[in-house]
């Protein structure tokens, strides 16, 4: 039983969690699969924001989701967190947790993490702090006024320092940092979390181009160790990281493949490549 898993506030002792509001199982990815959305629907308004979407993600892959506007892309993750309840379809993290009976808090401890468009970081507290806040760790008011990172700690957050570029800026303030900078800070924080699934939603979006790169070189690099899903309307940077690609079009899989297949399909180029 893990107990990273539980609420915060809560306490673990083996068999019991005192202050737990709830109790998630471990992730089950025995089949590869850990991530499943079948026949997923969600309308508003009228709207179909998404229409008997199917999507499977390997444990460990890093893939990519394109499409234009409209497409579905962010309410596909506003459904895997939990933001949004879809009107039917199933919705699975692993074998046995079904994410549309969890809150957005619960998904986010059973190890779904996700970063935004638009960083939000502690301006005013060094990259360092803002690593040991995200951290999982007991955040009841008393734990953390009195918490002394032990070594172990201290070297996760160094580690996460080194993977997201950072490690030089570690005692400078949030706020000093470049835009693209604190597309990194937040996603080394989502790191701390310890998450087994990243959805990163345009990561590179006024980044320079060195920025670029070097994001490119973090996300095949956290894949593996994590399952990373990029949604992003950069086709160089798609074209340099992505082993698979998936084309969403009016709240459905369109097309589904390599990025060589998905640029040569032909309804791929009608409704989206070619404008």
């Amino acid at each position: 039983m893990n107990a990273g898993i539980f609420a915060q506030g809560a306490s673990y002792d083996g068999d019991t969690v005192a202050g737990a509001h709830f109790l998630i199982p471990g992730v089950d990815a025995s089949h590869k699969t850990i991530l499943y959305l079948e026949d997923i629907s969600v309308s508003f308004d009228g709207f179909k924001a998404l229409n008997k979407l199917s999507l499977y993600l390997d444990d460990g892959e890093l893939r990519c989701i394109i499409g234009p506007n409209g497409a579905g892309k962010t309410t596909m993750m506003d459904v895997i967190t939990g933001k949004t309840r879809p009107d039917s379809g199933s919705a699975y993290f692993g074998q046995t947790i079904d994410l549309t009976k969890l809150s957005e808090t619960e998904i986010a401890h059973a190890g779904i993490g996700r970063k935004f468009q638009k960083p939000t970081v502690f301006e005013q507290h060094s990259v360092f702090e803002n690593l040991e806040l995200a951290m999982k760790t007991d955040k009841r008011v008393r734990a953390s006024l009195s918490a002394r990172l032990d070594s172990a700690q201290r070297d996760r957050i160094a580690d996460t320092l080194a993977l997201i570029h950072l490690a030089a800026a570690a005692e400078r303030p949030a706020g000093m940092l470049s835009h693209g900078q604190k597309q990194w800070l937040e996603i080394g924080m989502l790191l701390m979390q310890e998450p087994r699934v990243l959805l990163l939603d345009e990561p590179v979006a006024g980044m320079t181009d060195e920025e670029t790169e070097r994001t490119g070189e973090l996300c095949k690099t956290l894949a593996g160790k994590h399952s990373v899903v990029v949604v992003e309307h950069d086709m160089d940077f798609v074209a340099g990281i992505a082993n698979k690609v998936t084309v969403l079009h009016e709240g459905s899989v369109l097309a589904e493949g390599s990025m060589g297949e998905v640029q040569n399909d032909a309804r791929v180029i009608e409704v989206y490549l070619g404008r």
